[in-house]
Parts: structure tokens; C-alpha cells; sequence
């Protein structure tokens, strides 16, 4: 028996396995529009609740209580003289 690799395997085998497959057959199937439709539903849930709680949030920034209003901040790095 003559000694062959995966290579040459690949190469004499695969052919013969396209031929058989009928593209016109080859659907998704009903689990395959399950599994989609529920990731779907998961996604548009998961916005719903990420509106609804970004909606909570309060970007307004309270005043700093230690900063009275006479005195100009000073950047960052410099000594105040």
C-alpha cells in the first residue's frame, strides 16, 4: 500500500466530497433561525435596559466644597506665588 500524507489525502479526497454536497439543500433550518432570532431578542433587550439605566445617570458635576470663588485655580505642576 503506497504511503500517503495528509496532504496528498486532503488533495484526492476533497473533491469528491464537493461533488456530493447539493448547494441547493444546504439551509440553516429551522434551529438556525431559532438560535438567531433569539440572540436578536437578547441584543434588543440588552439596549432597552442600557438606555434605560444611562437615562439614570446624572452627568451634572457638583461644585467643589474646598474651591471658594475669589481665588483662580492654578494648573496643574506650578506653585502658586
Amino acid at each position: 500500500m503506497p504511503d500517503m500524507s495528509a496532504h496528498l489525502a486532503l488533495t484526492q479526497l476533497v473533491p469528491f466530497a464537493a461533488e456530493e454536497l447539493d448547494k441547493n439543500k444546504v439551509t440553516p433550518g429551522v434551529l438556525g433561525f431559532v438560535v438567531f432570532a433569539v440572540l436578536a431578542l437578547a441584543v434588543w433587550m440588552l439596549m432597552k435596559s442600557m438606555n434605560r439605566h444611562m437615562g439614570k445617570v446624572s452627568f451634572e458635576e457638583a461644585p467643589d466644597p474646598d474651591a471658594d470663588g475669589t481665588t483662580p485655580a492654578t494648573p496643574t505642576g506650578t506653585a502658586a506665588k
